[in-house]
């Protein structure tokens, strides 16, 4: 299965609730934290919720 790599790029002040309890299930903390994830429905789902906040990358 893919895999993308998340990185949170901007901070999580002035955000919506939702968007941020979002970051937080994807296990992202503080600006510039990464994480591998696969690339299912349910990931690719939340990465749109916040796509303003981070980067996302395909993984070889």
């Amino acid at each position: 299965m893919k895999q993308i790599k998340i990185t949170l790029v901007k901070g999580l002040a002035g955000t919506l609730p939702v968007q941020r309890a979002t970051i937080k299930a994807l296990g992202l903390g503080k600006i510039s934290s990464s994480v591998v994830r696969n690339a299912d429905p349910v990931n690719l789902g939340m990465v749109r919720v916040v796509q303003h906040l981070v980067k996302v990358e395909e993984v070889q």
